[in-house]
């Protein structure tokens, strides 16, 4: 196997090359690769996320929507998305006055629960102490009464209540404390089940609009989660296309820094080509095919045909750098050479 000359990628300028000009480049190709380096560490983070995004997006134990998520859904959300935020802010609107309505008719029940001659009891917090009730802790785990729960109604902050079911739960918490603490045939508990059964009479009556409220919610929470995950899918993969294209850049910017390095190279004394010639010669049956193998892919008009085989080494340039690391341990050193 004959060997060429071939340029060999020595940065570090020697000789007579040695001067500031050389120099200079030198280290102005170290800056830029240090500058990809970075541009690269940068880029492989937004990577990262937009892969974790999609593996998230494929995981069992991701939230599902109610709604498909396939290709032609994904279509339909882009080409009416405008319409679908201006049909989510009405949607919220939709549910803030269903909810002010529920609310206004609950409070209608509960001032004509309150209202009622036997409510007199269950107005204020039970005043354990006044009366001796030792034990009423001990009985009654949450205690509960109709001025709590007026002014969790009126409050608008997060102590106050989410839903009219809240609301329902904690008035008929009044009643059953009356009940379970008091004996069936005391007044209390008497007054307590009959404010109840009128209660409950009066939330049949609101229950069909709360359930249809309720499921209307649900619906409306699955728009908005599909909304929500097709918005993120949206966002990625525009980062996915300006990742492509950022590493397109970072790519040619590479061929560039690569041809400038090879202009700075020097090339191989007819000495080292003989001693790497001869070390081609000495390496293993299976790296010598890898050697052919690597100037094949590089270099197409390269042909392994023959006992013989020719290797033009200038003609491989940068590429032949990874046949060299083939070599290394059976280039042998000039003094080797002349024992020979």
């Amino acid at each position: 196997m004959d060997a060429k000359s071939r340029p060999v990628c020595n940065l570090a300028v020697d000789g007579e090359q040695e001067n500031s000009e050389n120099f200079s480049q030198v280290e102005s190709l170290n800056r830029s690769v240090d500058e990809i380096f970075i541009e690269v560490d940068q880029l492989e983070q937004k990577l990262n996320e937009v892969e974790q995004f999609y593996l998230n997006e494929k995981h069992p134990n991701a939230p599902k929507s109610g709604f498909s998520t396939k290709d032609k859904e994904r279509e339909k959300f882009l080409a009416n998305f405008v319409k679908r935020q201006q049909k989510a802010a009405r949607r919220e609107i939709d549910a803030a006055r269903r909810k002010q309505e529920l609310l206004c008719q609950f409070e209608n029940i509960f001032f004509k629960i309150t209202q009622q001659k036997w409510a007199a009891p269950f107005m204020q917090p039970v005043d354990v102490v006044g009366l001796g009730l030792h034990d009423y802790y001990e009985v009654i785990e949450k205690p509960m009464d109709f001025s709590t729960i007026k002014s969790k109604m009126e409050a608008r902050d997060d102590t106050g209540y989410k839903n009219v079911r809240e609301i329902c739960a904690d008035v008929r918490l009044v009643f059953k404390n009356a009940m379970k603490y008091n004996d069936e045939k005391d007044d209390v508990h008497v007054m307590a089940k009959s404010l109840l059964d009128k209660f409950e009479t009066k939330w049949l009556q609101l229950l069909p609009k709360v359930d249809e409220d309720e499921k209307l919610r649900k619906e409306e929470e699955s728009e908005m989660q599909l909304d929500m995950q097709l918005s993120q899918e949206i966002a990625h993969a525009k980062m996915a296309r300006e990742l492509t294209f950022e590493l397109d850049k970072v790519d040619a910017h590479l061929d560039e820094l690569k041809e400038m390095a090879l202009q700075n190279c020097r090339k191989m004394s007819t000495e080292e080509k003989k001693r790497l010639g001869s070390a081609i010669t000495r390496l293993p049956p299976e790296d010598i095919n890898k050697a052919l193998e690597i100037i094949s892919q590089n270099n197409p008009t390269f042909q392994a045909i023959g006992e013989t085989v020719e290797v033009d080494i200038d003609a491989q340039r940068g590429h032949f750098v990874e046949v060299e690391v083939l070599c290394e341990g059976h280039v042998a050193s000039p003094d080797e050479e002349l024992a020979k």
